[in-house]
């Protein structure tokens, strides 16, 4: 297996700091009702950079990346998308979502789609692709998945984590400049975990910038740039994986990884 070595770690972070900004997040504050679930995030994402966020249930992971997607309405702070405030007249939350793409939990495939027809739509409704065009783009990215045999299955007739696969697919085909997990493999069986995390590792390796907000402890150690730990709507520690899961600074943090490493 290929991994992110620390020397690589390294360089990358060396060339990281004269790479531009895709994402940054200032003072975001998120309220549902009376109650504040996120509490002033500062975030930020460099181009081919691979940030894992990880804390426990409730802590504000998966609000924190719905607010980066514009699928929650942020209460108040602002994120600045290449340097640009999202939030200015002018943007189209569709075009942003286009370039700051999702995987969710549940896969969020059309039922009514095949695969091929899943990764197409997109393309030719929102980018205005030709359709032959778009059914190219959608072909080679539904093979570097390992899904290219399905592309005329419907999602009732696949396994979840080849739902998975698919899903991820269509949102390359958007060719995004980041591309955001939440729980990726929460929803899958145990046997189904390990093909969705390989394709995972690949799109890592291949220089894809991503925020993968997951459990997969050993996926975060091995394939993370920098490690993120959210804990009651903040973000309370962050740091190189060597680093956070060998001796974090933070108490919350040290309390959390004993509980879910082994």
């Amino acid at each position: 297996m290929t991994n992110r070595s620390t020397a690589d770690r390294i360089t990358g972070t060396a060339a990281d700091n004269k790479a531009e900004t895709i994402i940054e997040v200032i003072n975001l504050h998120k309220y549902f009702g009376r109650n504040e679930v996120l509490k002033g995030i500062d975030f930020s994402i460099r181009r081919g950079e691979v940030v894992c966020v990880i804390g426990a249930s409730g802590s504000g992971k998966s609000t924190f990346l719905r607010c980066i997607n514009l699928l929650e309405s942020p209460t108040s702070g602002d994120i600045l998308f290449m340097g640009s405030n999202i939030f200015e007249k002018g943007h189209k939350a569709s075009r942003y979502r286009a370039k700051v793409g999702m995987v969710f939990q549940q896969f969020n495939l059309f039922n009514n789609m095949t695969a091929l027809q899943n990764c197409v739509t997109g393309q030719v409704h929102i980018q205005k692709k030709k359709r032959p065009e778009a059914e190219s783009l959608a072909l080679e990215y539904l093979d570097k998945v390992g899904m290219s045999q399905f592309i005329h299955a419907r999602p009732r007739q696949l396994s979840g984590g080849q739902k998975q696969r698919v899903a991820i697919a269509r949102a390359l085909c958007m060719q995004p400049d980041a591309l955001l997990f939440d729980e990726p493999t929460s929803a899958l069986d145990p046997e189904m975990v390990g093909e969705v995390l390989k394709v995972m590792r690949d799109l890592a390796l291949s220089g894809l910038t991503m925020v993968v907000v997951t459990h997969e402890m050993a996926f975060a150690k091995e394939v993370a740039d920098r490690v993120v730990f959210m804990a009651d709507g903040v973000i309370a520690e962050e740091g190189a994986p060597e680093v956070m899961f060998t001796n974090p600074r933070n108490e919350n943090t040290r309390q959390f990884l004993s509980r879910v490493i082994n």
